[in-house]
């Protein structure tokens, strides 16, 4: 179970007073907008910037793709390719680890029936004797009193 924590910002009275106008211009609590700065320092790892919106769109409009965040990274095909390889060799694996613990299985199951059939017990092999020094005689021995 994850517990929420509790994160105080200390900010200038002037900055508070921007931040709350920018929260009821777009109808949210002051306490959701941070909320989404953190979820969204988080989600990127720390990278984010804040600028004012005009500066945004302005921004956005010059960047090239190369400069674009988050940063894009290119990947060779044949990484790719062994990625795939190797998550098939995976699905692979598991596959015949789980045919492995089915016969395991199998196999425990049949020797715990062969183990039940072969179980005798003391009593039958007295043959029913109600003579209880008999039971208790190991081999012939002739007593001599």
């Amino acid at each position: 179970m994850s517990k929420n924590k509790t994160i105080s910002f200390r900010v200038s009275e002037d900055k508070f007073e921007t931040l709350r106008e920018i929260a009821d211009e777009r109808d949210l609590s002051l306490s959701a907008v941070f909320r989404d700065y953190v979820d969204m320092l988080v989600a990127h790892d720390g990278q984010v910037e804040v600028v004012p919106e005009h500066q945004l769109n302005e921004s956005s409009a010059s960047t090239s793709d190369t400069e674009s965040f988050p940063p894009k990274v290119e990947v060779p095909k044949s990484f790719v390719r062994e990625h795939e390889r190797l998550e098939l060799e995976a699905e692979h694996l598991r596959e015949q680890l789980e045919e492995h613990k089915r016969y395991v299985t199998k196999l425990r199951q049949q020797l715990d029936e062969h183990d039940q059939e072969d179980v005798v017990q003391l009593e039958d092999l007295d043959g029913g004797e109600d003579d209880e020094e008999a039971s208790y005689r190991l081999g012939n021995f002739e007593e001599s009193v």
